[in-house]
This record gives C-alpha cells, sequence and structure tokens, in this order.
C-alpha cells in the first residue's frame, strides 16, 4: 500500500463525524486539492470511550460508502507497541509504531557494533543537499547515536516484523514515531536512524520526529519559530537525502502528531513542502471533539446543557483528566471561568470561547485545552451525548467540516 503525498489523520473521538471529515476532503477535491485520509484512534481514547478498532473501521467504511469515496483511505492504529497492536490488526492497514518509550536503552554490543560498521563509510564530512552546515561524523558519534537510539529502531522492527506475519509485508503503510520524548533529533541523527530502518528492511512511509517547542493538545505552538522552521527544513532534506543514499520508499514524509490548530506553524511547513516538492502527514486528533462542542452549543436546548455540563464536571476533575496529558497541556487554572458563569452563556458565547480564532478576544486557550482533555465526561454520559450528536446532526457536522477544510486543509497545503 502507498501512501498519497498529502494526508490527514482525522481522529474522532466518538465515531460519529466521519461523514462530515471526508466532507472536509472532498471539498478539497475541487480546488484541485488531494489529501488522503486516515482515520486515527489511539488505544487510550478507545479505553476511555469504551470503543473497539472496528468501530473506527466501521466509520471509516460508512463515511467512504456514504459520499461515493473512491480514492485511497486508512485506518490507523495510532502509537501502537506490541503489547496493544492484536484488535488493532484485522481492521487496520496503516500502523503508528510508537517506540519513543524504548529511546535511550541500550541495545546489544553486538547490534551497536554492526551499525557502527555499516555505516563507518559516513566517518569524516558529511554535507546533506540543502542543508548549509557540513557535519563532522565520527566514529565515536555514530556509537552514540547507536546507543540511545538503536534498541527503539528494532523494537520498531519486531513490530513491523509481526505485522508482516499477519497481514503480509505489502498490505499495510509503516509509520515510526519518535515524537514523545524530551529532545527533537537532530539532522544527523535522523539520518541515522533512517539508516538503521533500511537496514532492516523497513518500508517506512512517514516518520515522527520530535520538534523543538510545546505542542500542547488543541491549542496554538508554543515555541522559537525560526528554529521550527530550520529544523521541520533541515529533516525534510534529510528524508529526501536518507531516500536515494538508503534505497528507502520515495514517498517517504514527516508526520506531525499533534499537529492540530499550530496555525502559526502551517506557513513555514507549507513553504518547506512546497520548495522540496515533498510531501506531510499531519495528525489532528482532539480537534473534532472540540467541535462537537462547539456545535452542540450552537445548537442551544439540550446541546447546550451539555456542553456546560462537560466543562462543570471538567473543572471539578482536573487532576484525574490532565495527569495523562500532563506533558502537553499548559494551563494557568486562575483564567478558567467559573461553571457558574459558563451556566449564563448562551451557546454563542460558549462557542466563542471555545473555538480557535486568535482575532477573537473572547477566545480562551485555557477553556479550550481543559475541554480538549475532558472527552471522558462526554464518554460517560453515554447515550445523552451520542443521542445529541445525532439530535443536532447537521450544525455539528458543518462546524467539523468548515474547522477540517479552512482552518488545516486550506492554510496547509493550498498555495496563497
Amino acid at each position: 500500500m502507498v501512501l498519497g503525498k498529502y494526508s490527514i489523520g482525522l481522529g474522532d473521538r466518538f465515531g460519529h463525524q466521519g461523514v462530515a471529515q471526508l466532507c472536509a476532503v472532498k471539498r478539497a477535491q475541487t480546488v484541485g486539492l488531494d489529501v488522503v485520509p486516515v482515520w486515527n484512534k489511539s488505544y487510550r481514547e478507545h479505553t476511555i470511550i469504551h470503543t473497539r478498532p472496528a468501530d473506527t473501521r466501521a466509520e471509516a467504511d460508512a463515511a467512504v460508502k456514504a459520499l461515493d469515496w473512491d480514492e485511497p483511505y486508512f485506518v490507523d492504529a495510532d502509537h501502537v507497541s506490541l503489547k496493544i497492536i492484536e484488535p488493532f490488526i484485522p481492521v487496520c492497514d496503516f500502523f503508528t509504531l510508537d517506540v519513543a518509550d524504548y529511546i535511550g536503552k541500550k541495545a546489544d554490543e553486538t547490534a551497536i557494533q554492526t551499525f557502527v560498521t555499516q555505516n563507518s563509510k559516513y566517518i569524516g564530512r558529511l554535507s546533506i543537499p540543502s542543508i548549509e552546515q557540513t557535519f563532522h561524523i565520527t566514529k565515536d558519534l555514530i556509537r552514540s547515536i547507536g546507543e540511545k537510539y538503536l534498541y527503539a529502531i528494532e523494537e520498531a522492527n519486531r513490530i513491523y516484523q509481526h505485522l508482516v506475519e499477519q497481514k503480509g509485508a505489502d498490505n499495510f503503510v509503516t509509520e515510526v514515531s519518535m515524537d514523545e520524548t524530551d529532545e527533537p533529533q537532530t539532522p544527523v541523527e535522523l539520518f541515522f536512524i533512517l539508516a538503521a530502518l533500511s537496514a532492516r528492511g523497513m518500508p517506512v512511509q512517514t516518520i515522527a520526529p520530535k520538534f523543538t517547542g510545546r505542542f500542547n493538545k488543541g491549542v496554538d505552538y508554543i515555541g522559537d519559530l525560526e528554529k521550527f522552521t530550520r529544523e521541520f527544513e533541515q529533516d525534510v532534506a534529510v528524508i529526501q537525502f536518507a531516500i536515494r543514499e538508503f534505497s528507502l520508499p520515495t514517498n517517504l514524509k514527516l508526520s506531525v502528531h499533534s499537529g492540530s490548530d499550530k496555525f502559526s506553524l502551517y506557513t513555514p511547513m507549507r513553504t518547506a513542502i512546497q520548495k522540496f516538492e515533498t510531501g506531510l502527514h499531519i495528525k489532528t486528533a482532539g480537534t473534532t471533539w472540540l467541535e462537537e462542542l462547539i456545535g452542540l452549543a450552537l445548537a442551544g436546548g439540550e446541546g447546550l446543557d451539555i456542553a456546560r455540563d462537560v466543562y462543570r464536571q471538567a473543572v471539578n476533575r482536573y487532576d484525574e483528566l490532565a495527569k495523562p496529558y500532563a506533558s502537553v497541556i499548559d494551563m494557568d487554572m486562575r483564567a478558567l471561568p467559573s461553571p457558574v458563569d459558563v451556566d449564563g452563556w448562551d451557546g454563542r458565547q460558549y462557542a466563542e470561547i471555545l473555538r480557535h480564532d486568535q482575532t477573537n478576544k473572547k477566545y480562551n486557550p485555557h477553556f479550550r485545552q481543559l475541554l480538549h482533555i475532558g472527552y471522558k465526561v462526554a464518554a460517560e454520559m453515554g447515550d445523552r451525548y451520542l443521542n445529541a450528536l445525532e439530535r443536532y446532526e447537521q450544525v455539528v457536522a458543518e462546524n467539523v467540516c468548515n474547522n477540517i477544510y479552512e482552518r488545516h486543509l486550506k492554510p496547509l497545503f493550498v498555495t496563497t
């Protein structure tokens, strides 16, 4: 299976917005933009909402049928390891192999020695096209990279080989994720990571490295924009060089996780992928869930009551909800409105404060982050929440479709 040049991960917590999400992708076709939809949902999200990977497959297939979509689409087993992969294998055809937890663990000495030997030809001065800096490569540097990353790469290969045994080598797309770690990978580290993946015969089509700055859930990027731009362009340059150097898949591209709503990054990313004529995969995990809340609030009635109730419970359960997301949220509790105040808002006010529109002075990123991690509250509402999604489907779907197309696809991929 081959992933197209541009692709978007369509996270959908509750599995009701597949048609609305695909509507945005179809809308992009009207301006000549081909984007491959990839429905993704992690094991953690399935556990919290009490769904199964098969439910995500059913949602994607139903949306494709409803809109007569005859282009490629995928279902991603998002951030999987060997411990949790089994229920994803029959129904997924895209696998994000998350090995960040293995970075820093030392591989077998023989494997490290082999890694050094295989890459010894790069000792000296390494020049990568489109990167002005020339890198000085030593045996000790190669060894240190092997000691830091080789165990994680071997773990990725163990997962990959298990998938090959179960599905066959040509029946899925492979992504390797190393983004959930403390420090960004340098261009040299990424180069040798790709060398090791190639040496194991892994046809990786997307790779998710760690970038500088903070990629908090549901809000804009926080960090040095110039530094990110430089890192992103260097990573693209490394990938293009590595494709030729190591005979990796020609469509190998960067994957940006927690990429939803990183609006300040969209122009430099778009500029880079157009400059290098390369692709991009971006994941928009929690955006759809927030657009559901906005739609329910705008619908009024029971929809607005639910939106208010979700906030009230989320405030009261902050510590519990925040714990799994501590590394990807930055909230000032003092900046949150009181639930009593929120109970007095109408739907428009709720929507304006939640919607990620930085030109609107009412927008509150702390309010947005809290609700982003508050989907567990809605899950516990059960039929009350799901029935409201169906009752107010039109207004909810309109928000979901517009958000993906206007705020994500257009600024990322459409030339301005």
